[in-house]
């Protein structure tokens, strides 16, 4: 059965200003029941970014950081890494692997930010393969 990350990611994807404190991103992961935004080009920030759930753990908890005296543009990723939306669902558990992380920007053919996709979304694709 082969499958693509279009099949499986979440087309939502949430916003967060690099100038925003980490407290603010928690605060809109924890509303929105997501674990990772991406972060908005600004002048200052020309690429896009990405903040997690596991940078707000090893960059702030870990490192006994203040969320509220700390920004965003400080704890992110940046350049992003991204799949498009026809890689195979193989080929993009394989890039997590060898990247380390969980959570990847799928862009559209034109190079179009249109979704997410993270490791918890496998869990449901290798449900649906043992049918």
């Amino acid at each position: 059965m082969d499958f693509t990350v279009r099949e499986w990611m979440v087309t939502l994807i949430v916003y967060v200003d690099p100038d925003a404190t980490v407290k603010q991103a928690l605060s809109l992961m924890r509303r929105r029941y997501i674990h990772s935004l991406i972060v908005k080009k600004s002048e200052k920030n020309p690429e896009y970014g990405i903040v997690t759930s596991t940078d707000i753990s090893d960059k702030i908890i870990a490192s006994r950081h203040n969320p509220a005296e700390m920004l965003v543009r400080d704890i992110m990723t940046t350049p992003i890494t991204t799949v498009s939306e026809s890689t195979s669902l193989q080929e993009c558990a394989q890039i997590m692997k060898k990247l380390r992380v969980h959570h990847l920007p799928v862009t559209s053919d034109n190079g179009e930010l249109i979704g997410m996709i993270s490791a918890t979304d496998f869990l449901v694709v290798a449900e649906a393969m043992s049918i």
